[in-house]
């Protein structure tokens, strides 16, 4: 074994060498710290996030049955304001015009859920049952050739949805509401919900005083202007989206109709009711219309539900939807897939109804903090903001005067991390010309003394020479000299 294979020991001076490390003094085992110092800030703060978000996903599941008649009256009034606000507008008590405006609503409500319901119960029943018969008769066509899928978990799925189909069947005649059975009484529900709609319409100008007073003035702006913009997503959300399925299911209906499937008024009502939850929704009610037309008039039938349900979704996605909710959804679908499937795993149908209107709230806070963000940066000036009231311009023109102490500190902190970074740089060049130095005394020094040994030299000027030659900068060019030579001798 050669010495430079030999393991050092730890006694050893060449151990601590800078032979011994990476790189020029670099260990790898401080850069592995240093890096797992930076994951293990980000894992505490990351899991601090997560348990304060599952300790109020675990508060809202236990206090459900009160959130649920919260978060709908809030969703309820965002549609009926409009009116309200203009009936104050013409000297109406708020009082009087809240309760009025709430009173013809629950009776046109009630009106409707009393015209359909018969219909509902009578075929809703008879729906179930033969989307059932439509899922067994797709797989024994499958089965068949030319696919000839023959997958027994395949089957064992189709045959657990058949069951649950069939012993669903009363609950989902029943309409859209059977989600609320497993949180309260439909009644129950229903009534706390009328009255927290009524004091919303009455009493909702007093809640962002209110808010102002208790938290203070700056937090109280940005949480008027924040809640402003949240009211307004989540008014515009269910206007757009009760428009967006009125429209589906008229010509899904009416395309229904033409082909002479069975209960075509009951799949459009299903089809508007699915509608209001997003994307889901409307996949859901095309698959049904087509299972009970496969199983009433046949493949050839079936085929042109599946044509009319893709035109009309096509046409919604891509001309109706962003035609009329613009700006106020700007969801990726694969978010809104994501929220519908969570929220209807954890409360059912309902969640699944509320799961888009909260995360578009939530996308709405979030981009009012990223307008003050580029606010104190100064990327954006106040005046190029679009606020909904004055709490939330005044806000905005307050974070435009305090960017520059923002700015002050980000010039500071970038500063330091440059100075930092110079000193390295400065440290990296020093080594590496003290190699470039000593390999050229080495190569250059020494055979010219040696050679000079047999010479009549006198060893001073010898010496002096060699000093000279130690010191040469082999970077620099002093009195247009090049790199390597010396200044003439005096």
């Amino acid at each position: 074994m050669d010495e430079t294979s030999r393991p050092m020991e730890p006694d050893d001076p060449k151990a601590y060498s800078p032979e011994a490390y990476d790189g020029p003094g670099v260990d790898r085992g401080m850069l592995i710290l240093q890096g797992l110092r930076g994951a293990a800030a980000w894992s505490w703060r990351f899991l601090l996030v997560a348990g304060a978000l599952f300790a109020i996903f675990y508060l809202i599941g236990k206090v459900w049955v009160g959130v649920l008649p919260l978060l709908l009256a809030l969703l309820v009034s965002t549609v009926l304001w409009p009116i309200v606000r203009w009936l104050k507008a013409h000297r109406v008590p708020s009082a009087l015009a809240a309760g009025l405006v709430l009173l013809f609503s629950v009776l046109g409500l009630l009106g409707i859920l009393a015209a359909i319901a018969p219909t509902v119960v009578d075929q809703g029943e008879l729906i179930v049952h033969q989307a059932a018969d439509g899922l067994q008769l797709l797989t024994d066509r499958l089965a068949g050739p030319p696919f000839n899928v023959q997958n027994d978990q395949v089957t064992a799925y189709v045959d657990k949805a058949t069951a649950w189909l069939q012993e669903q069947a009363t609950r989902i005649a029943a309409g859209v509401l059977t989600g609320v059975s497993t949180v309260g009484s439909i009644l129950v529900t229903f009534a706390l919900t009328v009255v927290l709609t009524f004091f919303f319409l009455k009493d909702g100008e007093r809640f962002s005083p209110w808010m102002r007073r208790f938290v203070g003035p700056t937090a109280g702006m940005h949480l008027t202007e924040a809640s402003a913009r949240v009211w307004r997503t989540l008014g515009g959300f269910i206007k757009a989206q009760a428009l967006v399925s009125l429209v589906d299911a008229f010509f899904i209906g009416l395309g229904l109709w033409w082909l002479n499937i069975p209960m075509a008024f009951v799949l459009a009502l299903i089809t508007f009711i699915a509608g209001f939850i997003p994307i889901v929704g409307a996949v859901t009610a095309g698959s049904l219309a087509i299972l009970v037309a496969l199983v009433s008039l046949g493949w050839n039938t079936a085929l042109w539900v599946l044509v009319l349900v893709l035109v009309v979704q096509q046409l919604e996605g891509n001309v109706l939807s962003p035609a009329i909710q613009g700006r106020t959804m700007e969801l990726h679908p694969a978010i809104v897939i994501l929220v519908v499937v969570a929220g209807g795993a954890r409360w059912g149908i309902v969640g699944a109804f509320l799961a888009v209107p909260m995360a578009a709230a939530v996308v709405t806070v979030i981009r009012y903090g990223s307008e003050h963000l580029d606010l104190r940066t100064g990327r954006v000036r106040a005046t190029d903001l679009s606020q909904r009231t004055p709490e939330g311009r005044a806000a905005a023109e307050l974070a435009e005067q305090i960017a520059p102490v923002f700015q002050l500190r980000a010039k500071q902190a970038f500063e330091q991390a440059e100075g930092e970074r110079g000193e390295a740089r400065q440290v990296v060049t020093s080594d590496s010309r003290s190699e470039r130095t000593g390999a050229f005394r080495d190569r250059f020094l020494t055979p010219l003394l040696r050679r000079g040994e047999g010479r009549d030299v006198p060893v001073a000027n010898e010496d002096a020479r060699a000093a000279d030659l130690a010191e040469v900068d082999l970077t620099a060019e002093p009195d247009g000299h090049p790199p390597g030579t010396l200044p003439p001798r005096a």
